[in-house]
């Protein structure tokens, strides 16, 4: 007599045949590199396991490492393919040399939708680049750099004036072809810096139009007789306070390679304090953190307030903000870098206050915006906001916050015209 499952009395199969053999997918290490490439961006590098990232695939970690023989070589890869799906995108783009515009219009276009295609997993290569080696980073530069060019190429024959060159520290934006074109990347990889929700072809249309608008930025000149004096970083005086001293080298350290890569001691022998002192001020690391995390919620927060009380008109409000945002970026650029980076370092219960602020001081940017260009919805705006921001700090980073006044000017002109749109090129 047959079983409910087709078998008589625990024999064999009805038909006889024998199971077939489970097969692995041709596409397994595809499968891998997107799991990994999501969880590195959303978690980052330490906190990110192979065993999880295994689970995702529904694999065990040892058949991970039939594909990949540790975690950086599989981070590596990952990174190494999401670069290469960008240059695919932008090499599939033919060179117009009558129509530069149009040349222009296609690169950003396939580039946006590149960048939407990986939204989960494009911070990847934007904070957790730092962790590459030597040798990975030297070409993930390269990469970046290649990406410059290629914007930089009908921009220049679109406006020739921008191809003159200029002196500037990092030697990467050396005419103002490559600095707009470095400056509609970052419009572009904004989009994978937060999760506001719009149509896919919305989002296009919202990213082409910004970026042709800073494509048509007029930059003030750059101090480029200056170039010899100037050197980056900040200047000023340190305050007495011990506390005040380890929680501004822990931000330098920090930012520089990475929350997981920093210790206590580290922290302590940079201000010429030992690990028991460093404890009587900190018990932890994530106590650092979230000190440094407050305080600069709490200085672009208050920038806004400020903003808002001395300005009569929303437009007059913006213009206040952007100049406020970008010499904040400057005397704190430590500081906003970590802030941005390393959110996801803090344990999830003390994420969410800080995820609450920022989604605030956006809405607020995001309001003046929408009064300013009534057209524009609030979703869209919040759009503008997170690119203006993020071309503050990658201009910024790029330029090596050189302390000459043009560096804050150009960058501040391209912050404008990003929330403004054409009203700021009129003025």
């Amino acid at each position: 007599m047959a079983s409910a499952d087709g078998r008589a009395n625990g024999g064999p199969t009805t038909t006889g045949a024998p199971p077939k053999p489970r097969q692995r997918p041709k596409d397994r290490r595809e499968q891998i590199i997107k799991a990994a490439a999501e969880s590195f961006s959303e978690q980052g590098y330490f906190a990110t396991g192979v065993d999880q990232i295994a689970g995702q695939v529904g694999i065990s970690g040892p058949a991970l490492y039939r594909h990949f023989p540790n975690k950086y070589a599989l981070f590596s890869e990952t990174v190494r393919t999401l670069g290469s799906g960008l240059e695919r995108a932008v090499a599939e783009v033919p060179e117009l040399i009558d129509d530069p515009e149009r040349e222009l219009r296609t690169l950003i276009t396939e580039l946006t939708r590149n960048t939407i295609e990986n939204r989960s997993r494009g911070a990847l290569y934007r904070w957790e680049a730092r962790y590459l080696n030597p040798e990975d980073r030297r070409a993930l530069g390269e990469l970046v750099t290649r990406l410059h060019n290629r914007f930089a190429a009908p921009l220049g024959r679109l406006r020739p004036e921008l191809t003159a060159p200029r002196h500037t520290p990092g030697g990467r934006l050396d005419n103002d072809a490559k600095y707009l074109a470095g400056s509609i990347l970052s419009v572009i990889g904004s989009i994978t810096t937060h999760r506001a929700s719009l149509p896919r072809k919305r989002i296009e249309a919202v990213i082409l139009a910004t970026s042709m608008t800073v494509a048509s930025t007029r930059l003030p000149p750059a101090d480029d007789a200056q170039a010899a004096e100037a050197a980056p970083g900040s200047v000023g005086l340190q305050m007495a306070s011990k506390r005040e001293a380890l929680l501004t080298e822990a931000i330098r350290l920090m930012r520089g390679r990475g929350f997981h890569d920093v210790t206590m001691e580290e922290i302590g022998a940079a201000v010429g304090m030992n690990q028991s002192g460093v404890y009587r001020h900190f018990d932890t690391k994530v106590a650092m953190l979230t000190a440094a995390f407050a305080r600069a919620s709490e200085r672009i927060t208050t920038s806004i307030h400020d903003s808002l009380a001395e300005s009569a008109t929303p437009r007059e409000a913006l213009d206040n903000l952007v100049a406020r945002y970008v010499e904040l970026s400057f005397a704190n650029s430590d500081l906003l870098n970590l802030y941005l980076s390393e959110l996801g370092s803090l344990p999830e219960s003390l994420r969410a206050d800080l995820r609450d602020q920022q989604r605030r001081n956006v809405e607020e940017w995001a309001q003046l915006v929408v009064q300013v260009r009534p057209g524009m919805n609030s979703v869209e705006a919040r759009y503008l906001v997170h690119a203006a921001s993020n071309a503050v700090l990658d201009l910024g980073n790029w330029e090596r916050y050189d302390p000459r006044p043009s560096t804050r000017d150009r960058i501040q002109a391209v912050m404008s015209v990003i929330l403004l749109g054409e009203d700021a090129l009129v003025r």
